[in-house]
């Protein structure tokens, strides 16, 4: 169960090799949490991070997940489940993609909008269902701040990224009075594995930052959850731009 702040003792991470999943894994263990399980595929990166991990003192697990075989979501989120209660579910899973080379090759479009939406729904529902069942917990979606208006040098990833906001903050409203949370998180440009070699935008920030914000939303049981602040209000400014406008602007 939570503290008495909203923090929880049993955190389950789908993405989890994620920079920004284990910033917050990392956060969370020193406050409270005592039980993670990382999901992700299987590989050397998903053990070194279990490793570092318990190395914090939590008792860790990891389980094979792949966003892209909503089959098995159900059957490989239910057995966590059934090892008992989960009290938060970090959805951080994710796929940038090469803007460029994915306008030519609508395979690799199709690949980022599968990873970053369709596995999203279907893990998000699974997990949701989950809590609902035991009566508590929050779910906790990255999302982006790409997904509040598509840029012409990211339409790809934000069109992606603007279906998995809609659908999160659905569901937050679907489970409202359940005694499950939906929180949103929308970082800005957070300099990760990811974004390596991109040019850093204004208000750039970091996977420790973004670990900082999802603790405080959690003990505030925000819905939405801006990284930095300020882009809260550089993009309902950049909402509401002509489309003229916007088009022209260098971003």
């Amino acid at each position: 169960m939570k503290d008495a702040f909203g923090l929880p003792q049993s955190l389950l991470v789908l993405g989890g090799t994620s920079e920004i999943a284990l910033a917050t894994a990392r956060r969370l263990i020193a406050r409270r949490t005592r039980t993670v399980w990382l999901a992700g595929r299987p590989s050397p990166a998903l053990e070194e991070a279990a490793g570092q991990l318990r190395g914090l003192g939590a008792d860790v697990h990891t389980v094979a997940f792949d966003a892209l075989d909503p089959t098995s979501h159900e059957a490989v989120l239910g057995k966590v489940f059934a090892e008992g209660d989960v009290d938060m579910v970090l959805l951080a899973f994710g796929l940038l993609g090469d803007q460029a080379r994915d306008e030519r090759d609508p395979e690799a479009a199709v690949r980022v909008a599968q990873t970053n939406y369709t596995g999203a729904v279907s893990a998000g529902l699974v997990c949701a269902r989950s809590l609902q069942s035991q009566g508590h917990g929050s779910l906790v979606v990255m999302s982006s701040v790409a997904g509040e208006r598509a840029r012409r040098a990211n339409f790809i990833y934000g069109s992606s990224k603007a279906g998995l906001d809609a659908f999160a903050q659905g569901l937050g409203d679907a489970l409202y009075g359940t005694g499950v949370h939906v929180m949103v998180v929308r970082p800005g440009f957070v300099r990760t594995r990811m974004t390596a070699g991109l040019p850093e935008a204004p208000l750039a920030t970091t996977p420790e930052a973004v670990a900082t914000a999802v603790e405080l939303g959690l003990r505030r049981r925000s819905e939405t959850v801006w990284v930095p602040g300020a882009l809260r209000v550089v993009m309902a400014a950049l909402r509401h731009l002509p489309r003229g406008v916007f088009r022209r602007l260098p971003i």
